[in-house]
């Protein structure tokens, strides 16, 4: 009896160390040329205190104090983002009620511009009328620092992709309408091979369904499919196995979750990877697109992260980074 219990307590302590060592960075061989890649949110945009916002916060009225004038999801703000050193452009987009995709934020029209309704139920050329700098403001409504210089700025998903044919972007499907899903694909599967390799979109649950059963090879990302990745990842990982649901798709890991995720950062990121997976962290918990803004928030990065940063400040930690 002693001497089975020694052999369930050799083979216990031989099953803690191989999960140690297959998990553990000390013995990755470590590239220091490798840097993480840097997403701009929305391109150069405006921000705003994170504190208190909710679904119904009209952000457009509570930015900061403008420190240079791009305005979110416009060509020029993806172009600045590109400029400041920038790998990926999130941008944001609605289907239209002529079946194209308008790239704004906003679900309805009065917080940022100076229509009304709901975006969805406009036609691209309708949209295209409107002031997109209308409502912001920094002072409670003093001044209107945007007001006339965004007119005819809202461009469509098409213009985006024509202005920058070699660059990678990430496209956030506002609704979690399953139709909106399928006339996206419907878009993109006009596009070649290798440009959809340089595209990842998220959003709800149902359109990134219908999006990937109309074109499976697109990177995606939703609530359920993070969960069908990262929940049997949990239980098997230790292993160096990768469940299938992890290949292909996309990752935004909060910062706070990654700890639990075995082999967390180095061989988490480069097991993925090996699936055609890309791992992108976020601030905080993920839920208001909180990202690393400063260089005090880069310290918050774990040793030797390679993957993709979140970011609303481009301009504020691209230095940094590219000095690590």
């Amino acid at each position: 009896m002693k001497r089975k219990r020694i052999k369930v307590l050799i083979l216990f302590l031989v099953l803690i160390a191989f999960m140690y060592v297959n998990n553990s960075s000390l013995f990755s061989k470590k590239d220091e040329e490798e840097k993480p890649w840097l997403l701009a949110h929305r391109g150069l945009a405006q921000t705003f205190d994170m504190e208190g916002i909710n679904g119904d916060t009209c952000t457009a009225e509570v930015i900061h104090e403008p420190e240079q004038m791009y305005i979110e999801n416009t060509i020029s703000s993806m172009k600045g983002a590109f400029n400041e050193g920038a790998d990926v452009v999130e941008f944001d987009v609605h289907m239209t009620k002529d079946n194209d995709f308008a790239v704004f934020h906003d679900w309805t029209l009065e917080c940022r511009t100076n229509g009304a309704g709901v975006t969805r139920e406009h036609t691209m050329k309708e949209l295209k009328q409107l002031d997109i700098g209308y409502g912001y403001t920094a002072d409670n409504g003093k001044t209107y620092p945007f007001r006339g210089k965004g007119i005819g700025l809202m461009p469509s998903l098409d213009e985006v992709l024509t202005a920058f044919p070699n660059k990678s972007f990430l496209i956030h499907i506002k609704s979690d309408d399953p139709d909106e899903g399928e006339l996206l694909a419907k878009h993109l599967s006009k596009l070649q091979k290798d440009r959809l390799t340089q595209l990842s979109v998220y959003g709800g649950d149902q359109p990134i369904k219908s999006l990937k059963e109309k074109l499976p090879e697109m990177r995606v990302m939703s609530k359920e499919t993070m969960k069908d990745c990262l929940l049997p990842y949990m239980g098997v990982g230790w292993t160096g196995y990768v469940p299938s649901k992890c290949e292909n798709t996309q990752i935004h890991m909060p910062e706070s979750y990654g700890k639990w995720m075995w082999g967390w950062p180095e061989k988490f990121i480069s097991r993925l990877e090996d699936k055609g997976t890309r791992v992108l962290i976020v601030a905080g918990d993920g839920d208001w697109s909180e990202g690393f803004d400063s260089v005090e928030d880069l310290k918050r990065l774990p040793d030797h992260y390679s993957g993709g940063i979140w970011t609303n400040r481009i301009d504020q930690i691209v230095d940094e980074v590219n000095r690590k």
